[in-house]
């Protein structure tokens, strides 16, 4: 049993780590947890794999980092499928490594989490448990999903002293999942500290050719099934003039194609952008450039792309199944039905109303300096002050 107010060792367990961003959200929230916990003095260490992508090469090589004070490992992963990667070497590692005083499981089915919560479990070693808004099977082989969810790797989660939702809506998913209302914990992500003001804040317009005149929304995060794209191409037609931007990695699984092939049938290909990934200054640039940023996905957890486009003060318009929409409300963003006249109704409206936009972004940029890291990793620590005591 620790001491209430002593520095903890805390153990991180991802299935991807900084800097694999093409891993979505997820990979900069981890991050930022893990240096302000060791900013707060703190030992932190990550284990995870040596995946970057998808498509990412395997490597038959351990290599340890520092990142700001934590320590992170990135195991050996010779094979793996999409983000799941198989780390043979993770046993010696848990090994060489001190005890910790709890480990933070992130993610849920992948071989990683699935074996150190076994080893935690037959050590004694508490921990805690954050599926990253995949608890809830979704999209493919939701049917398998459910099956092993609730025989292989239901020790995964049944295990943890404390599961983490970032929002009301994740807590919903735990609760309909089979956890207890006390053993749920919520703990929202932070808003990132805004970027001094950028002379490149143009940028993206210089780069599709648009001038200050033309309406530009711009949606980022993974090009996915799910993130709510086709409902803001299918409100093009209805709203003149508007141009979209798309920025992020593909996901691989034709989503760019099928985009591109409904843009044709609409008649909007040469108000569509494809941009690809940005590096992370280059999108906050692109966001202070944009008269709205949307983000219209059928489930997030949170949404960390509104959360730094609020954090900028942008007129955002997210769907009512994102996490983060709690915190903004209606105040600080149009908040809609995920329906396709839903969201073209909310863009016309941000788009003929600059009075609104305005008034929205000011509003969010005050919800993001409450909601600050600074906040976020204190409600971490008590987590996982909570989570010892039990």
């Amino acid at each position: 049993m620790t001491q209430p107010d002593r520095p903890l060792h805390v153990l991180f367990v991802a299935p991807a780590y900084w800097p694999a961003t093409r891993f979505g959200g997820p990979i900069p929230v981890m991050r930022a947890l893990a240096l302000g916990l060791s900013d707060a003095g703190h030992t932190v260490e990550v284990l995870t794999t040596s995946l970057l992508d998808v498509r990412g090469r395997p490597t038959g090589r351990t290599r340890v980092a520092h990142d700001h004070g934590a320590a992170v490992r990135y195991l050996a992963t010779p094979l793996h499928y999409r983000w799941m990667g198989i780390t043979p070497t993770v046993p010696l590692h848990l090994r060489r490594i001190a005890r910790p005083d709890i480990v933070h499981v992130f993610g849920f089915r992948d071989p990683l989490g699935t074996m150190v919560s076994a080893w935690c479990r037959r050590q004694g070693v508490p921990y805690v448990f954050e599926a990253l808004g995949m608890f809830r099977p979704k999209l493919r082989k939701v049917a398998l999903k459910r099956i092993l969810d609730g025989t292989v790797l239901r020790p995964v989660w049944d295990g943890a002293a404390v599961a983490i939702a970032c929002s009301g809506l994740e807590r919903a998913e735990y609760l309909e999942g089979g956890f207890e209302p006390h053993r749920i914990a919520i703990r929202p992500n932070g808003f990132p500290t805004p970027p001094a003001a950028s002379a490149t804040a143009g940028a993206l317009r210089t780069r599709l050719g648009l001038d200050q005149r033309q309406p530009l929304v711009v949606a980022a995060g993974r090009v996915a099934e799910g993130k709510g794209l086709d409902l803001l191409i299918r409100a093009l037609p209805d709203v003149p003039a508007l141009h979209l931007a798309i920025i992020g990695p593909d996901d691989g699984h034709g989503t760019t194609e099928r985009l591109i092939r409904m843009a044709a049938g609409l008649s909007v290909s040469g108000r569509i952008h494809l941009v690809g990934e940005l590096a992370s200054q280059d999108l906050m640039s692109a966001f202070a450039g944009a008269d709205v940023v949307a983000l219209a996905s059928a489930h997030e957890n949170f949404g960390m792309v509104a959360a730094e486009a609020a954090a900028l003060g942008r007129a955002v318009l997210v769907s009512d199944r994102c996490g983060v929409a709690e915190l903004l409300g209606e105040r600080a963003a149009l908040v809609v039905p995920y329906t396709a006249g839903a969201v073209r109704d909310g863009l016309a409206r941000l788009i003929t109303d600059e009075a609104l936009r305005t008034r929205l972004g000011e509003a969010a940029a005050d919800v993001a300096r409450q909601w600050s890291w600074a906040r976020i990793v204190k409600l971490q620590e008590e987590i996982y002050r909570r989570a010892l005591a039990a």
